[in-house]
């Protein structure tokens, strides 16, 4: 008697699950979102379905249902494999951990698999490393390592897109690290859908978290973006995975910056950053100095400031442009800030800092490409406006941070201390800070002037 198939459909934004199609999500709310998934048969080949331990001292490997009370819970730190890479290991939280998940993202062409390769030839020198190849031939992967000059003498390659094959050949090879590149072009034959379907993508992701967990195999699967930058695919495929990171650049920048947006083992919002050369992804250990290469002669609207990416301070300038305008509405233009920020801060500005420019149109950059999501850029934004507005050139030395309220108020930010030593080891000799980020201990060499209002901070730079 045949089995029958099973079918369901799941909404591609939060991975809810309904037994019928509707117009629209109950649980998120999103219109046209719900996808058709057909299950085949409950899955009974042993061989699939049971995966070998081959790391018998992993502590985390599903299916141990032991019973344990909280306080019994062994507290050791986790085992972590470093992966050759200072930029890479920073946004991991310190490196692989066996049995996680890590989903590395970016556009085509932004570097995912020639990080993923150098990082893997290197690993394979010391431990057993499995590299999986759904999209380009073994030929192809083998030119790029050569082109590139990495060692490829103990790397194992697979080509292969069946999901249940993978897993059997890696149970057998058993693998510390494995690469799945990419997790689009996965299917299963028990599902019934075209690679890079809803049901394939999700079906797929989960059978190899699976091994991964029970195996206590790192494992890394990279995965496409769509038009909006964000993850192709539906959304469980986060919740399934340990680790989210998106490989981001843009094809006229040698620069790529790599970010955790999720992490089961390190702190979100890391950032790292490579730059592209023919030797490969090159980690950049100073990324400051990159962001901070400035014109030799600075033009009115110029500020750096120093932002707070993960666990370190990060200084980039930002830019405005205040022009007169021609049209009704004035033009407010925000790239790499929050555009509604931008809007509420001139506000403030006008309000409590008695500069009016609801007749210009006003441009705001931050160089580099970096997308400042912090509100300590705050003061900074306010300052190159009036600078530009005002037509008066900052100091080059100079570097501004603090959020700035409705009331006018500057408030104090995190790590304060931290982020003036930044720059002080930059070469900048004068800052604008909140008053409660006023240095305990001086910096040699580093004037620090404590601002409470947006007024005191005008009159600081006598724009008053």
């Amino acid at each position: 008697m045949s089995k029958k198939t099973k079918t369901a459909f799941v909404c591609n934004e939060c991975g809810a699950d309904y037994s019928k199609w509707a117009g629209q999500c109950s649980a998120c709310g999103v219109w046209n979102s719900l996808s058709e998934v057909r299950l085949g048969p409950a899955h009974t080949d042993s061989r699939a379905a049971n995966f070998t331990s081959a790391q018998a001292g992993y502590a985390g490997a599903a299916g141990q249902g032991k019973v344990q009370k909280l306080s019994e819970i062994d507290l050791s730190e986790l085992p972590r494999i470093p992966t050759n890479a200072s930029e890479l290991d920073r946004v991991l939280g310190g490196g692989l951990v066996p049995g996680s998940v890590v989903l590395i993202g970016g556009h085509p062409g932004a570097g995912k698999s020639t990080v993923l390769l150098q990082t893997l030839c290197h690993l394979s020198q010391k431990l057993p490393a499995l590299y999986v190849t759904g999209e380009e031939s073994l030929q192809q992967v083998a030119m790029r390592a050569k082109r590139l000059g990495l060692p490829a003498d103990h790397l194992q390659m697979l080509s292969e897109t069946n999901v249940e094959q993978i897993c059997l050949t890696a149970g057998e090879v058993k693998p510390k690290i494995m690469v799945v590149d990419s997790i689009q072009v996965m299917h299963m034959a028990e599902v019934q859908s075209a690679p890079g379907s809803v049901a394939q993508v999700r079906e797929s992701a989960a059978y190899l978290t699976r091994f991964a967990k029970q195996t206590g195999t790192a494992m890394i699967l990279v995965g496409h973006v769509t038009k909006d930058g964000t993850l192709a695919g539906p959304k469980v495929l986060e919740h399934i995975i340990d680790c989210s990171i998106m490989l981001e650049g843009t094809h006229d920048s040698r620069f790529r910056t790599l970010r955790a947006h999720k992490n089961r083992f390190g702190a979100v919002n890391e950032l790292g950053v490579f730059a592209m050369t023919e030797q490969g992804l090159k980690e950049v250990s100073n990324p400051s100095a990159i962001f901070l290469q400035r014109a030799d002669e600075i033009a009115a609207g110029s500020v750096v400031t120093s932002v707070w990416e993960g666990t370190r301070p990060l200084l980039v300038e930002l830019q405005a442009l205040v022009d007169d305008s021609s049209l009704g509405n004035p033009r407010r233009v925000a790239v790499g800030l929050d555009h509604n920020r931008l809007n509420m801060l001139l506000a403030v500005l006008h309000r409590h800092g008695g500069v009016l420019v609801g007749d210009q149109d006003v441009f705001i950059n931050v160089v580099g490409g970096v997308k400042v999501m912090e509100t300590s850029a705050d003061l900074t934004l306010l300052m190159a406006v009036v600078s530009s507005f005002r037509n008066r050139v900052l100091d080059r030395d100079l570097m501004i941070f603090g959020e700035v309220g409705l009331a006018g108020e500057i408030r104090p930010v995190p790590s304060g201390q931290e982020r003036l030593r930044e720059a002080a080891k930059h070469g900048f000799r004068k800052a604008i800070v909140p008053a409660a980020n006023r240095l305990k201990t001086d910096i040699e060499g580093m004037q620090v002037i404590p601002v409470k209002t947006l007024a005191e901070a005008l009159n600081a730079l006598d724009m008053a």
